[in-house]
């Protein structure tokens, strides 16, 4: 970072609706520097001759606790948290223009949030108005996400602890919703089983919004009605992950609804299977971020052509985009404390190398609708499978790999949830 002072706020709470907020989720920045989940919270970091980390945190307060919940306060969010300093939350803008004076760089997150933006103004004001006492605001202001980005993207040996955790958990959950799944059943019904094993495994909550998508829904990719009922014959396409202290999972699984895969599903799966399999031999160190996502598009449109839904070379269906009609999207993103994690994919025009300690999504698909020149007999067929990835230094390894993935092995779990 350099010297010069550096501004964490945590994410604020939100109202639901009246005087009801949603469930309270801190900042990732700030928990990833600091640990600490309580909203009304700051992190300063100074840099410098003599560094420090200072907090600004709710008080305790007794009343407010009976009906929220314990609060630290400061004095016991600096031991408990190792901070140098702490202060209450009201202190704030009386403490940092003294902390800003005479340093020269403020280091925060711009345009995150209007009134944080307008605050910084403020308080960099305050310390301008003290130029003829010889005191100096930072001559200049950076983005600090340049910096923490780059450092969220390499997991240390505790992050990947929980996102192994994490994974874990999401595998079950998928597993158990394979076992549940019944032809007249809703998609909301799967989704239960799916919350039921995070919560009862640890898990604080879904790391996103969880989509369970049956029949023709599967070719909707953010689909979150999750409200039809599930039908013989179609497939049920599940994309849900927990999160962990923080860290989130991500797994897409595929199954037919009646445990049984026909014909042209079991085509298009195990086409999109092979997509993934060549992705993930071509996640290790060294690697290109894009080198998987262009593995996968190559075998995808070699089965484009070889089912008959595209015409032409290979070369030519990739080069002309042809593929695009039914693989529209890329073949995976970051993955850490959010879901799509922080972090750049290019730099310096270049796709991002792979290093250890990386850790991303692979997530080919493949999303048939009807339509002109499309064999019919493919229609509505909607196939993702999506794992998560750990670069290691010979290769990668697959933090899900205990979900079902393989025809066999779903319909075999299928089978077992029906007792047969």
């Amino acid at each position: 970072m350099g010297r010069g002072i550096a501004l964490v706020p945590t994410a604020p709470e939100r109202l639901r609706n009246r005087d009801s907020e949603y469930p309270y989720r801190f900042d990732s920045y700030f928990y990833y520097l600091t640990g600490f989940t309580e909203p009304e919270s700051v992190l300063v970091l100074v840099a410098g001759e003599t560094p420090k980390s200072i907090l600004f945190a709710r008080e305790r307060n007794p009343e407010r606790e009976l009906w929220d919940g314990f609060r630290h306060g400061p004095d016991a969010a600096r031991e408990a948290f190792a901070f140098d300093e702490a202060f209450p939350i009201a202190a704030l803008d009386a403490r940092l223009p003294d902390l800003l004076a005479n340093q020269p760089a403020l280091f925060y997150m711009p345009g995150m949030d209007a009134a944080w933006d307008a605050r910084v103004m403020g308080w960099l004001n305050a310390v301008r108005a003290q130029a003829r006492n010889g005191v100096a605001a930072p001559a200049e202001i950076r983005d600090l996400r340049v910096v923490l980005d780059e450092m969220r993207l390499v997991k240390d040996a505790r992050e990947i602890d929980i996102m192994r955790r994490a994974a874990a958990i999401s595998a079950r959950a998928h597993e158990r919703a394979m076992r549940a799944t019944r032809p007249g059943a809703f998609e909301y019904e799967i989704e239960a089983e799916l919350l039921h094993e995070f919560r009862r495994s640890g898990s604080q909550a879904p790391a996103y919004g969880s989509i369970v998508a049956g029949g023709a829904n599967a070719n909707v990719l953010h689909y979150r009605g999750n409200d039809m009922r599930l039908a013989d014959g179609d497939l049920l396409l599940i994309d849900a992950g927990c999160e962990l202290d923080g860290y989130a999972s991500d797994i897409t699984r595929t199954f037919p609804v009646n445990g049984r895969f026909s014909g042209p599903q079991r085509d298009v799966y195990e086409l999109v299977l092979a997509a993934q399999a060549a992705a993930i031999a071509a996640v290790k160190p060294g690697s290109r971020w894009d080198a998987p996502h262009e593995a996968a598009v190559r075998v995808l449109a070699q089965g484009y052509v070889d089912l008959k839904l595209l015409a032409g070379s290979v070369d030519h269906v990739i080069e002309s985009g042809d593929y695009k009609r039914f693989y529209m999207h890329r073949t995976g993103h970051w993955l850490g404390l959010d879901v799509h994690d922080a972090g750049e994919y290019k730099e310096s025009g270049e796709w991002k190398p792979l290093r250890p300690g990386m850790t991303l999504t692979v997530e080919p698909g493949t999303y048939i609708r009807p339509g002109e020149g499309v064999p019919e007999r493919f229609w509505n067929i909607g196939v993702r499978i999506e794992d998560d990835a750990l670069v290691t230094e010979s290769g990668c390894e697959i933090l899900t790999a205990a979900a079902p993935k393989s025809v066999s092995d779903i319909e075999a779990v299928m089978r077992a949830g029906r007792g047969v």
